[in-house]
């Protein structure tokens, strides 16, 4: 293969050694970029199989040869003169190539020789290490390769022990410009580690935690040293007092800076409270299975943060009251509700009435008919930006799709899922009406063959559909909606799975709808019979149960982004 090499290699020879075979290739072609990118093409794993190592020498005149000890380290089969062609490629561009290569690649591309070794080190921006105790040994030699990294993650395995406080001061020390931080499972760090972290890293502009052991204190050191924090991501921290004997956590300088925050499985999170309440700038919140009532809170947010435009909520205490609160935030644009069953129509329908902005709206009723027609009539009525809408486990009939249709002119993806009443009715209207419709989505729903029919000639924008665990759709309509004039339609069509019977909407939390449609991979059973009824059979109770599948949320929009076919008007935050 070396032959074959775009440049004009005069000799190249392989000598036995008590070593691995190592190939020296001498060169009169002073494009040395051509030779860079042919390396580059090589496959990384057939040069560390054969344990190779290649050594470049260049001249116009190549002279006589001389012979080598096989002690040597690396056969040198040219005497050659004095001037390296590789020298003519600046530092700049060979990092700027190393950005393009996956981090197999580069790792490879660092054995070339010391020079590249170099320049990918400190081209180098983004690494990931494995954060067991041992790791504090090699701190110091780790980053003196790696001196300009800004985007850090210590991960460690939940059985392991993981590194503690020397090793985080020492990587704060030689990362003082770092902006980026994600800890996992780091249960050996405390507040006191925190708190020096923080003072060194001052200008941290992400961090994201979970399963740690620190607590309140550490949590504060970093809002109060970290004044440039814009993103907060805390999941089971450990360290927090449960109780009333909790210590508030914020908002320090941090507050002024913050434009998400996100707290995930939180024993006592409403501690975080004065945090949320005291970031004036703060564009996102997310809230996933966090104990206690929400309610309370959510009122003093309303009147403490004007600047919020989108809300997840997921299986989390919050009642119509919390909505209330919520339909305060009038720039609001992306609302999840997520296994709250205490909301109703009543609180749907008044955040729909001063949330005229609203442009995106998931909903998981989790089976308890407390959000119908009437909730979804008032959406479609005040808010004509929607423009995606998934409703899991939620009955809406040809009523409410019609008005969204109608008044929702730019609905481009919708999501319906484990939904008794969407029949091939239902499935008729939104191809008749929803004329802006690309992406769509039907799971668990009793739908047939005619609705398929239907769909084929409605919806003229549409690119993609996808149809699962729908028992009375046949792969015959499937093949036959591809086959028809509407040719660029990509029709997706599964059967049922095994059920997953008990997992939450999503997997870490609600996904971000507006940028990628995720696959549908939720565990709910489908409809045996179509039917436009809201009644509900008790075969199909029994079949359904409560509780919907894993991701069922989480995977409504995914795969779908490669279509291009996103809406016109995208989010401020996603």
């Amino acid at each position: 293969p070396l032959s074959n090499s775009p440049v004009n290699c005069n000799f190249i020879r392989k000598r036995r050694t008590q070593k691995a075979g190592e190939i020296v290739i001498g060169y009169s072609d002073p494009d040395l970029s051509l030779l860079f990118y042919w390396w580059m093409g090589q496959s990384a794993s057939t040069v560390a199989g054969a344990q190779n190592r290649i050594k470049f020498r260049s001249s116009p005149v190549i002279s006589s040869m001389k012979e080598i000890d096989d002690s040597d380290d690396v056969i040198d089969v040219f005497d050659v003169g004095e001037f390296d062609y590789s020298s003519n490629i600046p530092d700049e561009c060979l990092a700027c190539i190393f950005h393009f290569l996956s981090s197999g690649d580069r790792k490879s591309s660092s054995l070339v020789c010391r020079r590249w070794l170099r320049v990918e080190g400190q081209s180098r921006h983004r690494l990931s290490l494995n954060a067991q105790s041992e790791l504090v040994a090699v701190v110091p030699v780790i980053f003196s390769r790696f001196d300009s990294v800004t985007k850090l993650a210590l991960k460690c395995d939940r059985r392991s022990a993981s590194i503690g406080d020397e090793a985080l001061v020492l990587i704060s020390l030689r990362c003082r410009n770092l902006t980026r931080l994600k800890l996992r499972s780091c249960r050996e760090l405390t507040d006191a580690g925190m708190e020096s972290f923080a003072k060194n890293c001052k200008g941290l502009k992400k961090l994201s935690c979970g399963s740690c052991a620190f607590g309140a204190k550490g949590m504060n050191a970093v809002l109060n040293n970290c004044s440039a924090l814009e993103e907060l991501s805390v999941k089971r921290l450990r360290g927090i007092t449960d109780g009333a004997a909790a210590e508030p956590i914020g908002p320090g300088v941090a507050g002024g800076s913050l434009r998400v925050i996100c707290l995930k499985e939180l024993y006592n999170g409403q501690c975080f409270g004065p945090l949320i309440i005291g970031s004036k700038s703060l564009r996102t919140l997310k809230l996933f299975r966090c104990s206690g009532d929400w309610d309370k809170i959510l009122e003093v947010i309303a009147e403490q943060v004007s600047e919020l435009v989108e809300i997840h909520l997921e299986r989390l205490q919050v009642s119509d009251t919390g909505l209330a609160a919520i339909s305060k935030c009038s720039i609001l644009e992306i609302l999840h509700l997520v296994k709250t069953p205490e909301c109703t129509n009543n609180g749907l329908k008044t955040v729909a009435e001063n949330c005229k902005l609203l442009r995106k709206l998931h909903i998981d009723g989790w089976k308890t008919n407390r959000i119908s027609d009437d909730g979804l009539i008032a959406v479609a009525k005040h808010c004509p930006n929607l423009q995606e809408l998934v409703l899991i486990g939620v009955n809406p009939t040809c009523a409410s799709l019609e008005k969204l249709a109608t008044n929702c002119l730019n609905l481009e993806r919708l999501a319906l899922c484990g939904s008794e009443t969407v029949g091939d009715p239902e499935l008729s209207c939104i191809a008749a009406k929803c004329i802006a419709l690309r992406k769509l989505c039907i799971k668990s729903c009793p739908v047939s063959d005619q609705g398929m029919e239907a769909l084929a000639s409605g919806c003229p924008n549409l690119v993609k559909v996808k149809v699962k665990k729908c028992r009375l759709v046949t792969s015959g309509s499937a093949d036959w909606l591809r086959t028809t004039t509407r040719g660029s339609v990509a029709v997706n069509l599964d059967t049922p799975e095994p059920e997953n019977p008990d997992a939450s909407a999503s997997d870490g939390g609600v996904p971000e709808v507006g940028n990628e449609i995720r696959q549908v991979a939720g565990q709910v059973r489908g409809v045996s019979i179509a039917s436009s009824s809201t009644g509900r059979s008790n075969s199909f109770k029994a079949r359904l149960g409560l509780t919907t599948g894993r991701n069922l949320v989480a995977c409504t929009f995914r795969r779908w982004s490669s279509f291009g076919g996103s809406s016109s008007s995208s989010s401020r935050n996603n």
